[in-house]
């Protein structure tokens, strides 16, 4: 076991563990159990916020699946995983004032919460809690596969043992802290995340002899390695466009990042997030995903993609600055699961249990349910975790167009569009999970249908059912100055 690795991440986690203590206190203090222990009290300031949106949608798709992907497949996987650059600036920019206004004056605490008010049904709330919990299991899966992977690599215990730790780790700030205890977390795992993505670019491009040796390198391998076609010629146009509704646009549909534009303190907050949200988020991704590409000639032959970052940052640093770098993966796969923790977790107890058998509850016995539920999910997913995927990215991937399928329009058109209603909501959220699912199904058989990625037609086809149902079962106009009145 290398000690002068493993200490700097010790040293994060007993950081981490001092966040949720903190967290804590102030959760016992708070007048409201659920508005704190799910939503932070909508306290974030600029910097918080930008950095737990940035931490949240970075994950180990990000520092392990990511650069796995672009050290197998080449730049062109680079430039795919720059259209997420804008991801931040589109979620705020869309939701933003509005989407803050309305779920304050809705009290909404959940994403869920504000979809039951404006649309008033109660198969919404239902469609959209098994919506959550299904395609977001998917999407914990893969974080914690990602953080036994890493601490595997530097620990030397068996991928069993790692996962314990991780699963432990995880779960334990998370059920005594809540949203405060991970944004707060995140804020400093972002940080984290930011310089250590600078430290191992130049520690890989230093020890490949400079870019133009790894870029002759790169080529010498394989030629389509430094085009933007990938290493076997399939990144086409048509697909890298499509894959910006993915993880650009449509980002705007996933509960875990939405539920952030709820969150924060003021309007000074949100503008100052949406600059330095974007600016983090395009500098990690850029430089993971080169670090990625470049490790290909200095580490040849790595069998298993996912475990490139580890690798190469082993080989390239000293131990102790290793381990701080690699706090970096550990830290975007523990923010991202806690969060995901937490949103399925509210979905479960607030919009379903709280909401349809004890709207009465006391605070104690809402205070134990969350508590009790957060860490009956952590189980399942440990158990879910034991046989990993060949990619994670894949598997996170996966999770994301599931739910930008169903949720993209009913939260865009529910704030802008004063024709929707509850049937044109239902029908987009049924057409958009169930094409989503056949189309990702085919795309697996046969190959990307018309060349997209599978995403891309369920959210069309899901835009037209919300539109078309809408004005079949035309209501009355909803507007929410009425509403909010």
């Amino acid at each position: 076991m290398n000690w002068q690795v493993l200490i700097p991440l010790l040293l994060l986690l007993a950081v981490i563990f001092m966040i949720g203590i903190w967290s804590n206190r102030k959760l016992n203090q708070s007048s409201s159990f659920i508005s704190d222990y799910f939503l932070g009290s909508r306290e974030l300031g600029g910097l918080v916020l930008a950095m737990t949106m940035a931490a949240t949608y970075g994950s180990a798709s990000s520092f392990l699946g990511g650069p796995g992907a672009a050290y197998t497949i080449g730049l062109g996987w680079v430039l795919l995983a720059m259209t997420q650059v804008a991801t931040g600036y589109f979620i705020l920019l869309v939701l933003g004032k509005k989407f803050a206004i309305v779920t304050r004056r809705f009290q909404s605490v959940t994403l869920i919460d504000f979809l039951k008010t404006r649309y008033q049904s109660s198969t919404v709330v239902i469609i959209s809690a098994l919506s959550i919990v299904i395609f977001l299991f998917s999407a914990m899966a893969a974080q914690w596969i990602g953080g036994a992977h890493l601490i595997q690599s530097i620990t030397g215990l068996s991928y069993l043992g790692a996962l314990f730790l991780f699963a432990v780790a995880v779960l334990v700030y998370v059920i005594i802290g809540g949203f405060r205890a991970v944004a707060v977390t995140d804020a400093t795992q972002g940080i984290i995340m930011f310089v250590g993505t600078f430290i191992l670019l130049i520690a890989v491009v230093m020890a490949g002899g400079g870019i133009p040796s790894i870029m002759n390198d790169l080529t010498t391998i394989n030629p389509n390695l430094v085009t933007p076609f990938g290493h076997d010629g399939q990144l086409n146009a048509a697909y890298v466009t499509s894959f910006w509704i993915l993880v650009g646009v449509g980002v705007v549909g996933l509960p875990q990042v939405a539920v952030r534009a709820m969150s924060y303190r003021d309007a000074r907050s949100m503008h100052r997030a949406l600059m330095i949200g974007t600016v983090v988020v395009g500098v990690i991704m850029l430089n993971m995903h080169l670090i990625g590409v470049y490790a290909r000639p200095v580490l040849p032959g790595i069998e298993v993609a996912d475990q490139v970052i580890p690798m190469i940052a082993l080989e390239t640093l000293p131990p102790w600055v290793a381990g701080i770098v690699l706090a970096a993966p550990l830290a975007a796969m523990m923010s991202t699961v806690d969060s995901l923790l937490l949103l399925v977790s509210s979905s479960v107890v607030k919009d379903v249990y709280i909401n349809y058998f004890r709207p009465q509850a006391s605070r104690s016995h809402v205070k134990k349910v969350s508590i009790g539920f957060t860490a009956f999910l952590g189980i399942i997913v440990f158990l879910l975790s034991i046989n990993p995927p060949d990619l994670l990215i894949y598997l996170n991937l996966f999770a994301f167009g599931g739910l930008e399928a169903a949720f993209i329009w009913p939260i865009i058109f529910g704030l802008y569009w004063k024709y929707a209603n509850k049937h044109g909501a239902i029908a987009s959220m049924l057409v958009g999970i169930v094409s989503y699912i056949a189309i990702y199904q085919y795309n697996a058989t046969y190959g990307d249908l018309l060349g997209v990625h599978a995403v891309t037609i369920p959210v069309v086809l899901s835009c037209i059912a919300f539109v078309g149902v809408s004005l079949l079962f035309k209501q009355k106009p909803y507007y929410f100055e009425e509403a909010l009145s």
